[in-house]
């Protein structure tokens, strides 16, 4: 099938959208195409903000996507803006694919809240990471699905998941995008099982928008890869079956949440897409020339300087932790990554040293991976420790708790702004365009939902 008209006509953003401009953008849609879109409440969020969806077209298979399942990730939103347009002003389009299209443009409507201090710039890693916002494991959309394996099991998910379950069993979706996206690196994707046919067409989507691929450490040890940039989706089970080899002590501890939508969707044989894409480009997650040093140092070096800023983080959140109570967000996920920072280190140094293939020399893409992004990743935990230490001090106006955390906040601003500098200085990044992102990510879920259609027939 030909995506190009699809392709050349999306607009070049500048900005990223609001929940409530979002959620405009839905009803106005709905009003100009009464006769192809229907719009309803799908659920409530944890706070008791509506989650909207949209049904579109009439086809004979189903499919679902949503957005900001990490609400950090927006660009899906981006995506689906331009798409369900498109869907409605495209008839001959929208038949010839002959899917119904259901799709919420934000499932996690409150973390997208808690973000949307960076979605209208600038566009710098040290802006980013000062607004940025992320769940917990347990608050997560995307990993709160109901999940029970050995001796663990999961069996709360959050009103957010349960919308997500909701659509998922009666729709019973052919093909699912869940709409994910990266801070740094290149293209990469995750899907339910292999499909090699595809493979070659992911590798173009990404190249006709000049998005190189990412050729560095995938997002943990233990996911399976299938063939460059394209991995199976991460299940949990693997997680457990990792901590429970590498780790150390009852794997149960390392366990906070449940499982995905993927593996949920599952039983209704539905094949699931991911496509990550970064914000951030540097000419480096491209390099595969090699170092004269091993891979396995590089990660031994990257661990350790990790491990070094996070016990500066904990130094000074141990000095107002104590102040927090369920209603910050902001440090829940902060708090438990330093609670087991130390365990997590010797669970990956352990598995590092027993991989034969760090044994290799070191790329300079992996040695990016190891040493940079993975700092810049350090630097989204001190801006969510700098802003649980404001929503605390905000809170106590005119008590010593406040002038406590006047004393705390310029000082962990101060290392925050360091790191920034540093990272900043090595990355040599430039900002990817949304245009370019949002047609990958688009031409993936074509090329994907195109791939399901044809085995159908």
């Amino acid at each position: 099938m030909n995506f190009e008209h699809l392709l050349n006509n999306i607009p070049d953003y500048k900005v990223f959208l609001t929940v409530d401009e979002m959620n405009e953008s839905s009803r106005k849609l709905a009003a100009e195409y009464p006769d192809i879109v229907t719009m309803w409440e799908a659920g409530k969020s944890t706070k008791g903000e509506p989650i909207y969806c949209l049904k579109i077209g009439e086809g004979s298979k189903n499919a679902f996507m949503f957005g900001s399942p990490h609400p950090n990730e927006p660009m899906g939103c981006m995506m689906l803006e331009y798409f369900t347009r498109y869907l409605c002003e495209n008839d001959d389009f929208r038949k010839e694919f002959d899917y119904t299209w259901y799709i919420i443009k934000s499932i996690d409507v409150d973390g997208t809240k808690l973000n949307e201090g960076w979605f209208k710039g600038p566009f710098t890693l040290a802006n980013y990471a000062r607004n940025f916002y992320r769940p917990i494991g347990s608050e997560q959309a995307e990993w709160t699905f109901p999940f029970e394996y050995k001796k663990y099991k999961w069996d709360t998910p959050i009103p957010e998941t349960q919308t997500l379950m909701k659509i998922i069993d009666e729709t019973k979706p052919a093909f699912m995008y869940s709409l994910h996206n990266a801070g740094f690196g290149g293209a990469y994707w995750y899907l339910t099982r292999q499909a090699p046919e595809i493979y070659e067409k992911l590798y173009a989507a990404a190249k006709r928008q000049n998005v190189p691929l990412h050729l560095g450490e995938p997002e943990a040890p233990f996911i399976p890869q299938f063939s460059k940039a394209i991995y199976k989706m991460i299940a949990m089970a693997e997680e457990y079956d990792f901590a429970e080899q590498y780790g150390e002590g009852d794997p149960v501890d390392s366990m906070f949440a449940g499982d995905s939508s993927d593996s949920y969707a599952s039983k209704y044989n539905t094949f699931c897409l991911v496509a990550e894409l970064p914000y951030f480009y540097s000419p480096k997650i491209e390099d595969t020339s090699e170092l004269s040093y091993t891979r396995l140092e590089a990660v031994e070096k990257g661990l350790k300087a990790n491990l070094e800023i996070e016990d500066r983080m904990a130094y000074f959140f141990d000095q107002y932790r104590d102040l927090c109570g369920p209603d910050n967000n902001f440090v829940k996920i902060v708090g438990r990554s330093l609670d087991d920072r130390k365990k997590d280190y010797n669970t990956q140094l352990n598995f590092a040293r027993q991989n034969e293939e760090n044994k290799k020399p070191c790329k300079v893409s992996e040695e990016f991976d190891n040493l940079i992004v993975t700092q810049f990743y350090k630097m989204l935990s001190w801006g969510s420790l700098i802003r649980g230490a404001k929503y605390e001090r905000d809170k106590r106006k005119g008590t010593k708790e406040e002038e406590l955390l006047n004393t705390l906040i310029p000082q962990m601003e101060k290392e925050f702004d360091d790191l920034a500098a540093r990272v900043e200085e090595l990355t040599q990044y430039s900002v990817v365009d949304i245009r370019r992102l949002v047609g990958v990510q688009l031409e993936s879920g074509m090329i994907v939902a195109d791939y399901i259609k044809n085995q159908g027939e």
